[in-house]
């Protein structure tokens, strides 16, 4: 069966009550929850929480939730150790997971069909783990080992136009998805031969703070991301 999970920890620093609060007219995580529930490929969608109003907010909108325990609740918690506890509580429960389809609600601008075309080409390609990505135009710098600065993705020489800078990605934090065996063998989101699904650059936007939230509410509400 294909699983989505929704990791939505309660007691965010940044921006109280992050999960839950209202985005374009709906509890930020209901945006998500919504979007697993009317795509094709989920036989199950369920969030992970340790907060009861997050949990409620979540039956509400129709998904399953699990209650996360408190040691792997903290902000030092590891997303992978939500993913593990919750395939443990399914297979004690007589299910078998085979696909993870992990989902986070602070990534809301996707489209249900995102979600269907990522999974179908994680099956087409044959491949281990996808994780969706932004292409990334930008002239990327680093500091080399003697601490001067050197480029990561084009020559100073031969400077290229920006929108000629297509052979980069940015992880987008939007969708991953990853078999059961691979997550056992690398106990990480991704590992194996490894797909990306690129999606539009106005969905590589993560809500961290009060400026992000702003801001995905205005292409949420200008996108429809449903």
């Amino acid at each position: 069966m294909n699983v989505v999970i929704i990791p939505a920890r309660g007691g965010s620093k940044g921006i109280p009550g992050k999960n839950i609060r209202e985005l374009a007219g709906k509890p930020l995580i209901t945006w998500t929850i919504e979007q697993a529930l009317h795509a094709k490929t989920p036989d199950m969608v369920v969030v992970s929480t340790d907060d009861r109003e997050i949990a409620r907010v979540s039956e509400a909108a129709g998904a399953t939730v699990i209650a996360r325990p408190h040691d792997i609740s903290g902000d030092e918690a590891s997303t992978e150790s939500a993913v593990e506890h919750v395939i443990q509580s399914l297979v004690g429960q007589g299910f078998e997971p085979d696909n993870i389809i992990l989902l986070q609600c602070t990534s809301p601008v996707r489209s249900t069909v995102a979600i269907d075309e990522a999974f179908n080409l994680y099956v087409e390609r044959g491949a281990d783990s996808l994780l969706s990505v932004v292409p990334c135009h930008k002239f990327l710098w680093a500091r080399g080992c003697d601490g001067f600065a050197e480029p990561e993705n084009y020559a100073p020489g031969q400077r290229p136009r920006r929108q000629d800078l297509n052979n980069s990605f940015q992880e987008n934090g939007s969708i991953y998805i990853f078999s059961r065996q691979c997550f056992d063998n690398f106990q990480s989101r991704l590992g194996g031969r490894i797909e990306l699904y690129v999606m539009p650059e106005e969905t590589g936007y993560e809500i961290d703070s009060m400026t992000d939230f702003e801001l995905v509410e205005a292409l949420v509400r200008k996108m429809g991301a449903q």
